[in-house]
């Protein structure tokens, strides 16, 4: 069957490319009806900003081959099961299900590497899947525990979910540091206590009298290099640092001469294809997949979509993204 696919074929240049699919026996075709645009990696690859000799993803059997141009990505597509390989039952025939794959009309896939969409949540919701379970990983990472300090760098897509979960926990205090006024909107309606600007961060301060003064978990989740620093700053001692933005090839450079060395802060990575090696014994894919898909149901999602773009314009959609920050938030690609 003849599809057609997007490409990544230089920094901010996207091609709707005719491409073949097949399935096996074993295998389920997909026609798709949405898929999100990740406002991180992938726009890093849209501007160039990917090491391209970095394989694509070793965890995804879609994402074969590295991230040099030209490529085929995404990871949040959400369709209707057409037609099925001999070896499937018929019962998977109008299902739809979500799958970590590229944009693009049709895909083929194993019944174990989709998700069934439940049938209360709309194909736009499903697509942001992705998107809750990252922060679903970054908050079984952080740990956080009662009467916490803690803030968030960057109000993007995922940071917003992510203050929607944590602002279920009963802290002392959520605060998010965010530069777009209408995301901090956002996050303040998604239950933050305290939005500031990041050139308002050096008023704000953790004084208490009971305990070390400082954040005890931050979250930088900017995709801005700088933000470490401001992050280094805000922590208190003993304090933890969780990082969930990629930089790509923009440089990071932190200033590590100050207060870190004696505040023994701790700076961890968190991504979403592994689990925490302190997880792995009582936490397995499926089970954070079904705590994804709950906290999926549970937090506004489809406030988030501000705009849905036919898959054909796709183009436009990348240079909203790229043009309009302040008013642009989750994109999704539609297919009919």
């Amino acid at each position: 069957m003849h599809r057609e696919s997007l490409y990544f074929t230089a920094p901010e240049t996207i091609d709707l490319r005719e491409t073949a699919t097949t399935y096996s026996a074993d295998e389920i075709l997909v026609e798709t009806q949405v898929s999100a645009i990740s406002g991180g990696t992938e726009m890093l690859i849209y501007r160039g900003e990917a090491p391209n000799d970095l394989p694509a993803d070793e965890t995804l059997d879609a994402l074969n081959g590295d991230l040099s141009f030209p490529l085929r990505y995404g990871y949040a597509a959400v369709g209707e099961v057409i037609e099925t390989g001999s070896a499937i039952e018929d019962k998977w025939l109008g299902e739809r299900v979500l799958a970590f794959n590229p944009h693009e009309t049709y895909f083929s896939a194993a019944p174990s590497d989709v998700i069934s969409v439940p049938e209360e949540v709309e194909a736009g919701e499903m697509a942001l899947y992705p998107t809750v379970e990252t922060a679903t990983t970054l908050v079984l990472d952080g740990k956080p525990q009662i009467g916490e300090r803690v803030a968030i760098f960057g109000a993007g897509v995922i940071g917003l979910c992510t203050v929607g979960l944590l602002a279920t926990f009963p802290l002392s205090e959520l605060l998010v540091i965010e530069p777009l006024a209408e995301r901090r909107k956002r996050a303040r309606e998604l239950g933050a206590d305290r939005v500031v600007a990041p050139s308002e961060l050096s008023e704000t301060r953790w004084d208490d009298a009971t305990g070390p003064s400082g954040a005890d978990l931050l979250f930088e989740l900017s995709g801005h290099p700088p933000a470490l620093d401001q992050a280094l700053n805000l922590a208190g001692y003993d304090s933890r640092l969780v990082v969930g933005s990629w930089y790509g090839t923009k440089p990071t450079t932190l200033d590590l001469g100050g207060d870190f060395h004696r505040d023994r802060i701790s700076i961890q990575s968190s991504q979403v294809s592994t689990l925490a090696p302190s997880l792995r014994g009582r936490w397995t894919f499926d089970r954070r997949s079904a705590v994804t898909l709950q906290n999926l149901k549970e937090l506004p999602v489809d406030s988030l979509v501000t705009h849905r773009i036919p898959f054909e314009n796709a183009a436009k959609g990348y240079r909203l993204i790229e043009d309009h920050p302040e008013d642009t938030l989750q994109v999704l690609l539609t297919y009919q």
